[in-house]
């Protein structure tokens, strides 16, 4: 049987494609919106690829913090390239369907590098407070073997457990209505399509938000409470302006990304927080793959020096290059 967007089995009709309405409410912003979200798409990916090729390329980077940045750098890569560019070619042709496979796809992936980044920035988290809080032990504790497990644990802790999920989405049928009121296909309006029994699925989906969002989210609460605590005793004023304001922009970008999370996944059963999932979702997915780079790399003295050396390399081999051809 060919493949179209319904399915007639039996006295069902069901659903082979859904219709991602994205902003389709917003028609003569479209193009707007286009450009709007491919220059962030363009700067997310130039930034967080300079990153990791720095932090690959200099040796005074190759240490356990540069080391979670690279890998929180190629975790954004992938987390916005899950739902931007299908976003933007919607935008610019008008085409907003999927597949209910290729909506289920995209979920995995996304929820997986979403999990992935919970875990791997409350690893994070904990080597600023070793770094800080304990600098005596830092080099023992923070070692390369330790390093390497952690971020393994993120990364493989994030696709295994999201494919519990991906099981059970997998058995369930739609029947319609096929539009999802969504620029990607997220957990809570892919339940709302089916017209199987979803209860399970939804339990099992709170379970798993539970577990990966809120215990990484206390273990970073608590490791910055230490660290501010360890900040005030510093007696310098001007190194507690520098030590507050790396933190501060730090929990920005963590409150940000955790109280959006926490409030599509744990908290969107009212009609109210249902109707912003959309706008919190932009936050999430898209505002803080951008910011990421800025806050946690681009910042740091280390990070600026490397990229101006590396720059000053890249002019003296091209003007080289000019006057021998």
């Amino acid at each position: 049987m060919k493949l179209t967007a319904y399915k007639q089995l039996g006295n069902e009709t069901l659903i082979a494609e859904f219709i991602l309405l994205g902003f389709g409410n917003l028609p003569d912003l479209q193009i707007l919106l286009f450009l709007l979200f491919l220059v962030i798409y363009v700067v997310t990916m130039a930034g967080n690829i300079l990153i990791v090729m720095l932090v690959v390329a200099d040796p005074r980077l190759h240490t356990p913090m540069y080391f979670f940045l690279g890998n929180l750098s190629c975790l954004e890569i992938c987390y916005t390239s899950s739902i931007l560019p299908k976003m933007l070619a919607s935008l610019l042709t008008g085409d907003r369907t999927i597949s209910v496979r290729g909506c289920i796809t995209q979920f995995y992936f996304f929820g997986s590098l979403a999990t992935t980044e919970c875990s791997l920035l409350s690893v994070m988290s904990y080597d600023r407070y070793l770094a800080i809080c304990k600098p005596l032990h830092y080099t023992a504790l923070m070692n390369s073997k330790f390093c390497i497990k952690s971020v393994a644990g993120s990364w493989i802790s994030g696709f295994v457990s999201i494919a519990i999920l991906i099981f059970m989405m997998s058995q369930l049928t739609f029947c319609g209505p096929n539009e999802i009121n969504h620029f990607f296909c997220d957990l809570t309006p892919i339940i709302n399509m089916s017209c199987s029994d979803t209860h399970m699925l939804e339990v099992t989906a709170f379970i798993h938000s539970s577990i990966f969002t809120l215990p990484p989210f206390l273990l970073m609460v608590t490791s910055y409470a230490c660290i501010i605590a360890t900040i005030l005793r510093i007696p310098s004023t001007t190194g507690r302006q520098k030590a507050f304001s790396t933190c501060s922009s730090h929990l920005i970008v963590v409150t940000i990304f955790y109280g959006t999370l926490v409030t599509v996944y744990l908290l969107s059963d009212s009609d109210a927080l249902r109707d912003l999932n959309k706008v919190f979702s932009v936050f999430y997915g898209v505002f803080t793959p951008l910011v990421n780079p800025l806050i946690y790399s681009l910042r740091n003295k280390e990070v600026k020096v490397s990229l101006r050396k590396a720059v000053l390399r890249y002019f003296v081999f091209y003007k080289s290059t000019d006057i021998s051809s």
